[in-house]
């Protein structure tokens, strides 16, 4: 076994200087820098309040009745997500460590930086298409010239990465302000799309449009957030107790995320469209469409990038988050401009595959292997590559690729059991 390196910002009690200044990217998050419920809530459901999510549910809502097959969809799909979120986000709390830490223990010194690479390299790609999407639709709404798409990008793809920037501030910050507007707007419009539904009756007969079956539904509720999901200890890590840390992921990822699908759904069954912001349009909320444009795009791309950058300090032991925050920005905006937006969706629909089983491999480590509790990083050995880790997440990635049923569901139960093995065979 080969010592862990021993960074600046590993060291005990590090909680000032640049590692507290760049949100500790290196280091646990110490108890002076913890936040309560409403904080750390807010920003999750600036997360999970996203545009791609309400697509999601535009698929289930033309090929589902909403009551009662798609409500208890949505409920069963959400109770998923949420319930293996929290377990990641108590990992969090507890440890006070990004995820890209935490995967050091589970997959060793060298092995973390494959995951780091996989899950910073899936945050530029939905950033990049973030970006484009931004800057499609506000053509389309305001019936712009479409070459002014290029100049639009570069403004957004920077200026989208402020908050982030900053740091976990700066995004609370944003959340604040843009989460209770949000829903203010979702509402609004739901009560709009009701009424034009002959108060709901239009949505009670059986969608024919598509055809889906159960376990492709739960797919789509399941697998809309479980890739972003993976990576909520950046955010929980920063959460006073645990059930500040537990009770925060359920909010966002069971009634914040389930709202979003259940928004698209009935956008999708009144109007035919899934996005909020065209549903506004129709309903001749234009101002409105395009304010609950920006927040929607705004609250989803800073904590994007700023998962980027936690994983980005991780790959390269680096502190400097603040500067690896706008490269990656820097980089989204590029691929955008390149026409990531054209074959994103299918390509991080593969990766959706890939990633849920690091969250199994990572909490198999920590309740298991760990019993609970880390040791202090740079105070122990760390191997460069911890097969047992590694071996389980490729058995989790199998069975989710070729397993019946919910792929992200496979994958993660999957990586859990063959670690647990392991770790007792060895």
């Amino acid at each position: 076994m080969a010592r862990a390196a021993v960074t600046r910002g590993e060291r005990a009690g590090d909680t000032t200087g640049r590692s507290g200044a760049e949100d500790y990217p290196l280091s646990a998050v110490p108890g002076n820098a913890r936040r309560g419920f409403w904080p750390i809530s807010l920003v999750l459901l600036g997360f999970t309040f996203f545009s791609a999510t309400m697509w999601g549910g535009g698929n289930l809502g033309v090929a589902f009745p909403l009551w009662p097959d798609l409500a208890v969809i949505i409920l069963c799909g959400s109770t998923i997500l949420a319930v293996y979120v929290a377990g990641l986000g108590y990992v969090g709390y507890k440890s006070g460590l990004s995820t890209a830490l935490s995967a050091r223990f589970a997959f060793g010194e060298l092995g973390s930086r494959w995951s780091d690479a996989l899950l910073g390299f899936t945050q530029i790609g939905w950033y990049a298409w973030g970006t484009a999407t931004i800057t499609i639709i506000l053509t389309r709404l305001l019936d712009l010239d479409t070459r002014l798409q290029a100049p639009l990008m570069v403004c957004f793809g920077l200026a989208f990465c402020l908050t982030a920037y900053i740091g976990y501030r700066g995004i609370a910050a944003l959340s604040r302000v843009s989460v209770p507007a949000m829903l203010l707007l979702i509402v609004a419009s739901v009560s709009v799309a009701l009424q034009d539904a002959g108060n709901g009756a239009a949505l009670l007969p059986s969608g024919t449009a598509c055809a889906l079956t159960l376990p492709e539904a739960l797919t789509i509720v399941v697998g809309t957030f479980v890739s972003g999901g993976t990576q909520v200890a950046n955010w929980t890590r920063f959460a006073g107790s645990a059930r500040i840390a537990v009770g925060s992921t359920f909010l966002a990822f069971f009634l914040g995320n389930g709202l979003m699908i259940a928004v698209g759904a009935v956008g999708a069954a009144v109007y035919g469209l899934s996005d909020i912001v065209e549903v506004l349009a129709v309903q001749g909320l234009l101002s409105a469409g395009v304010l609950m444009l920006f927040l929607n795009i705004w609250t989803t791309q800073d904590n994007t990038i700023y998962n980027f950058s936690v994983a980005g300090c991780h790959l390269f032991r680096t502190e400097r988050r603040r500067l690896v925050t706008f490269a990656g920005a820097t980089t989204g905006t590029l691929l955008a401009l390149l026409g990531m937006y054209d074959w994103l969706i299918p390509y991080m629909t593969l990766l959706g595959v890939f990633i849920p089983p690091l969250g199994g491999v990572i909490m198999a480590d920590f309740f298991i292997r760990h019993r609970g509790r880390y040791p202090a990083l740079g105070e122990v050995a760390t191997p460069r590559f911890n097969l047992p880790g590694l071996a389980a997440y490729a058995a989790g990635s199998i069975a989710a690729l070729v397993g019946p049923g919910i792929p992200p569901v496979n994958g993660i139960v999957v990586a859990c059991l063959a670690y647990a093995c392991l770790v007792r065979l060895t």
